[in-house]
């Protein structure tokens, strides 16, 4: 611009200033919109960063039978074709529990407009087979979501799969005269490939915002 601009020139330089600033704001905001909505496959650091521990290697899960809440038959081979995410509870628990099955909610909400929803099932197994009956446990996990697998069972099964998914758990009495008790465990979610392989956990504190962007991560590196 020269010296002594005329106002015209004066005029013309603020508007090709302006024109640059929107043109850098907008580039900006693009880039900002399409990392939200193109979600990146997560360094392993950034997914344990963000509460996800996945493993080199999945590891195999032995052969199992238990049962949901309508009474079906759940065996490894259900596991296959499908991630699963799987949480370990009893339904007299106050908190932890019900928590984890709200977030469980959370993230299948989320998911439901994406094409991660047809092979995504969550699992809720109990650690309480005594009380937790297929009665007990049918309103229960469809209290939070009907589409939720709840399972009960046998409970040297229930207890091999918990030891096989790193969620440790022990009966604590209550009251000694009544034989009240309640069960002290573990909060990881553990996650199933389609393989029915054990591909690793989350671990508490949960966030579903950081289940969500490392799901999808580890989703995007399998394809």
């Amino acid at each position: 611009m020269p010296a002594n601009p005329t106002p015209a020139e004066r005029q013309n330089g603020i508007r090709n200033t302006v024109i640059v600033i929107v043109l850098v704001i907008t580039l900006m905001l693009g880039l900002f919109v399409n990392k939200i909505l193109h979600p990146r496959i997560l360094s392993p650091k950034e997914m344990v960063a963000n509460g996800a521990v996945i493993f080199s290697v999945p590891r195999e899960i032995s052969p199992l039978v238990l049962a949901d809440q309508n009474g079906a038959e759940f065996t490894e081979e259900s596991f296959r074709n499908k991630w699963t995410f799987v949480f370990f509870g009893f339904t007299h628990c106050p908190d932890i529990c019900p928590t984890t099955l709200a977030l469980f909610n959370q993230l299948s909400e989320r998911l439901a407009s994406t094409e991660l929803a047809t092979d995504t099932q969550f699992l809720f197994v109990s650690l309480d087979p005594a009380r937790d009956t297929v009665e007990k446990i049918k309103p229960y996990i469809e209290y939070f979501n009907p589409d939720f697998v709840g399972l009960t069972g046998d409970f040297l099964t229930i207890h091999r799969l918990s030891k096989q998914l790193n969620v440790a758990f022990r009966k604590v009495t209550t009251n000694s005269e009544t034989g009240d008790y309640t069960i002290d465990h573990g909060g990881n979610i553990a996650l199933i490939n389609p393989n029915g392989h054990y591909s690793g956990f989350y671990k508490p504190p949960l966030d579903v915002n950081k289940i969500e962007l490392t799901y999808q991560s580890l989703r995007l590196e399998n394809r």
